[in-house]
Formats: C-alpha cells, sequence, structure tokens
C-alpha cells in the first residue's frame, strides 16, 4: 500500500490530516514507514532463484564448444584437481581464520570457529581505530557464486552497526582464498566507549 493510497483510505473514513476534528486522533504516515526494512530486504534477497545448478563435472562438458566460455572456465578453476572433486552440487566453504590488521600493531590472528566460549573480551582494539578485517577461507566440492560477508554488531543487545559485502566467485582448490576487507574506524568518542558483540555470516 503505498502514501497516495493510505491518504485516500484516510480521506474515506473521515480522517483529515489538515483539519483534525476534536477528539479524533489522526496520523500522517510519513513515507519512510512505507518502504521496506533490512530484514524484509533480506527476505526478498533469499527468494532469488539462481537456476539450475551443476557439478563440477558437469559444468565442464556444458558448452564445451564454446571457446570463450571454455577459456573462462579454465581461467577460473585454474588447476582444480578434478580427480579430488566430489559430484556434488553444494559447494563446501570453509572459514580457517579472521585476522584483525591495525597499523602499528601486531596482526590478531582469530581461528574459526572458536574453540569454546572466551572468558571475556576476545580481542581489544582502541577507540578510533583504524583497521581491515583479512578472511582465510578454503572453498571445495563446487564453484561458489556470490560469497558474501555480513557482519553484525551489537552494544547491550542494541543492533548499532550491520555491514554487507560482496566477495566474489570462487572455485574449489587446495589452497586457502585471502580476502582483505576494505578499511574501518572503530567506534570512538563518550557513548561509543564499552564492549560490543558481533556476529559474522
Amino acid at each position: 500500500m503505498g502514501l497516495e493510497d493510505e491518504k485516500k483510505e484516510a480521506v474515506e473514513q473521515g480522517v483529515q490530516g489538515d483539519e483534525p476534528e476534536t477528539g479524533v486522533v489522526t496520523r500522517q504516515v510519513s513515507e519512510s514507514s512505507i518502504y521496506a526494512t533490512e530484514d524484509e530486504e533480506d527476505d526478498e534477497e533469499r527468494k532469488i532463484n539462481l537456476g539450475p545448478q551443476y557439478t563440477l563435472k558437469e559444468q565442464l562438458e556444458k558448452d564445451k564448444d564454446d571457446e570463450s566460455l571454455r577459456r573462462w572456465k579454465e581461467q577460473l578453476l585454474g588447476s582444480v584437481d578434478f580427480g579430488g572433486v566430489n559430484e556434488t552440487l553444494d559447494p563446501e566453504v570453509k572459514i580457517l581464520s579472521l585476522a584483525i590488521k591495525s597499523q602499528g600493531r601486531p596482526d590478531i590472528v582469530l581461528s574459526v570457529p572458536e574453540s569454546g566460549n572466551p572468558k571475556g573480551n576476545w580481542f581489544t582494539l582502541k577507540e578510533g581505530s583504524r583497521y581491515n578485517l583479512e578472511f582465510t577461507f578454503q572453498v571445495k566440492n563446487n564453484i561458489v557464486s556470490g560469497l558474501k560477508y555480513t557482519n553484525t554488531v551489537w552494544k547491550t543487545g542494541v543492533k548499532v552497526d550491520s555491514t554487507k559485502e560482496m566477495l566474489g566467485t570462487f572455485s574449489p582448490q587446495a589452497e586457502p582464498y585471502v580476502h582483505l576487507l576494505p578499511e574501518e574506524t572503530t567506534p570512538s568518542g563518550i557513548f561509543a566507549k564499552g564492549s560490543y558483540s558481533a556476529k559474522i555470516c
């Protein structure tokens, strides 16, 4: 329902936004309230149909007479050992480590998944610090298309930041991939001090 439809409905019910009657509470619908929230946008993104999936061997056989596609597949797949590739449709992505890089201090390398529950803070960064996150991950079984990074940060149970970034398309290979994210800055100021929790997907 759009803003114009809601205005028409309010007029039909005898409620005018400009001329409130005595004892009647009126509310003008803001334009921003009719747009989808981030959660609704996420639901819409999940509904995208990418088409049929093929195993890695089927993808190589498909369109093998097309020279440009063959070269593109060779470039994407590189030196894949097809003997070690399973006949599965679903690619397996395993995050090996997460490194926090900040100029002037040694890198903080966190193995993923973290073993057990950490006592206290997992790591500490000063307020206003510039840093980069670096992922090391491995892809097995099939090509992964549209790999995305999502980071949601909370402070005292309130969501304060959410970052999404498209990482790209990756082929299965024995050597791990390393991906460096753009530089970010930690929060600063009197209200920004404290502990934060984050969920990375």
